[in-house]
């Protein structure tokens, strides 16, 4: 991999951070690691408690150097969490074992994990930033914990807390654009109650898998068509009907955020329906891998006699179809498009995660829209949807929409300075994920934002990569924005 010299400085702090475990929720050493750093440099810090124990949000203070003592002080911002996905065959275990990095010409993956380049190239910026030789003003480097599970940490943030009136968000994914607005969201658990008794003796146990699928950022690729493993088992299930089999498990998806790749379920059957239901599998398979051809290449349907076959627990007959109604009720994917801005997802859903939990089926969907009342609304239809089945519901007060602000002084100034640099244009954008700046925007409202970052596809996957060279392009634009601060003006 051939690392440029401007990309060198801001990849040795992301090779230090990948050694770090910092699931959401979970990010006790990134967060000692991060103080211990700062008190190896001498630099003033404060933490935020969270509702994780352990964990805190940091913001650490770096002086502004020789010349810059006049200029306005600047927040940079970056979330210490990642999601952790991987393949099923992957024995890697994210409270322990660092990220192995696998070279892929001009990009930087993992082994079959996801990278954490999001936001762990953020965290690796604003380290870097204050190495010495690098020209600031003031600086407040703030971290916050638990980004991808809610927002908990932005959430934990009080006025007054921050000096700084200028954020940088460094958790942006497209190198050359520049992020000024982004999609609000819910999230809403749902538990319908089932019923069980032993499957009869002359059923027998199968696994039935969905597998393989692409994946993807439940925000950045939810307009992608790609395939949602829920969503295709249950179609699988429904078809399996006129079977009077039984359900005994269920567990699938890994984050609220995070399109579902895989998904498992055990059910009985007659032991005189496993050819039919065999061959309905194998249709199914033949249906789904033309309908996702280009989207999900590597799609898979498994159905293979189950070894556990001692416990014959299962799910009666009747909420068995009770199960299979209530996932095919729920949505996934785009529910309106933006009529404002083109080609902007306004609206979606993300049918997240499934499993059985001692007498009830979980399930969690993850609502986003750049509307807050049409985001309440589809909370409302799926609440809906949920209690019509005889379900338990229970959604999130959420986080809110970042409206964008075209006529905003540091996006003028960014705009400038990215022209000047790369004698290139940048493009300004809004997106449909979410981005801890909605959050602190609504603690701090006179607080002038703008969110970008290198170039990182398949976010939230083990399909996860970046793009090594555009991590110097954006540093290089980063150190001269830092610079422009010196001069009265632009």
């Amino acid at each position: 991999m051939n690392v440029t010299p401007m990309t060198r400085p801001v990849l040795k702090w992301f090779e230090e951070i990948s050694k770090i475990p910092r699931k959401s929720k979970e990010e006790q050493k990134i967060c000692q690691w991060i103080l211990d750093w700062a008190k190896e440099k001498k630099l003033e810090t404060q933490t935020i408690d969270t509702p994780n124990p352990g964990t805190y949000n940091i913001i650490v203070k770096v002086p502004a150097t020789k010349g810059y003592e006049a200029a306005p002080v600047v927040v940079i911002q970056s979330h210490l969490d990642m999601v952790c996905e991987k393949t099923p065959e992957s024995k890697h275990d994210f409270s322990k074992d660092p990220i192995q990095w696998v070279e892929d010409g001009e990009w930087l993956k993992a082994n079959n994990t996801t990278l954490g380049a999001d936001n762990g190239i953020g965290v690796a910026m604003a380290l870097a930033m204050a190495e010495e030789g690098v020209e600031h003003p003031a600086l407040e480097l703030l971290f916050t914990v638990d980004e991808e599970t809610g927002l908990s940490g932005a959430n934990a943030l009080q006025p007054g807390m921050l000096k700084g009136q200028i954020l940088l968000n460094v958790d942006s994914e497209d190198e050359g654009r520049f992020t000024v607005g982004c999609a609000g969201g819910k999230n809403t658990h749902l538990e319908l109650p089932l019923v069980f008794e032993n499957a009869p003796e002359n059923f027998v146990k199968y696994t039935l898998k969905v597998c393989g699928l692409t994946g993807g950022h439940s925000g950045v690729d939810i307009n992608c068509q790609r395939a949602n493993a829920i969503s295709l088992l249950a179609r699988v299930l429904h078809h399996l009907k006129e079977i009077p089999f039984m359900v005994s498990d269920i567990k699938g998806g890994a984050a609220h955020n995070a399109i579902p790749r895989d998904v498992f379920v055990h059910l009985f059957l007659p032991s005189a329906d496993q050819a039919k239901a065999k061959l309905v599998v194998q249709n199914m398979l033949e249906t789904f891998r033309a309908e996702y051809k280009k989207t999900d290449p590597n799609l898979g349907l498994s159905w293979e006699a189950c070894q556990d076959t001692k416990d014959r627990k299962a799910v009666t007959k009747e909420y068995t179809h009770k199960l299979i109604d209530f996932l095919q009720t729920l949505p996934h994917g785009v529910n309106s498009m933006s009529v404002d801005i083109n080609n902007l997802v306004e609206t979606s859903n993300n049918l997240a995660t499934v499993c059985i939990d001692k007498d009830h089926l979980k399930v969690v969907t993850s609502q986003r829209s750049s509307v807050m009342s049409r985001l309440q609304g589809l909370t409302e239809r799926i609440e809906s949807m949920g209690k019509a089945l005889g379900a338990k519901v229970e959604s999130s007060c959420g986080y809110p929409s970042w409206q964008p602000n075209m006529d905003s002084p540091i996006l003028e100034r960014c705009k400038k300075v990215y022209q000047k640099a790369t004698n290139k244009s940048a493009v300004v954008e809004v997106i449909h994920a979410g981005l801890e700046c909605a959050v602190i925007g609504s603690k701090y409202p006179k607080m002038d934002m703008i969110s970008f970052g290198p170039t990182i596809k398949n976010p939230h996957s083990p399909d996860e990569r970046i793009h090594v060279n555009s991590i110097g392009e954006v540093w290089h634009f980063t150190l001269e924005l830092m610079k422009s601060f010196k001069q009265a003006n632009l």
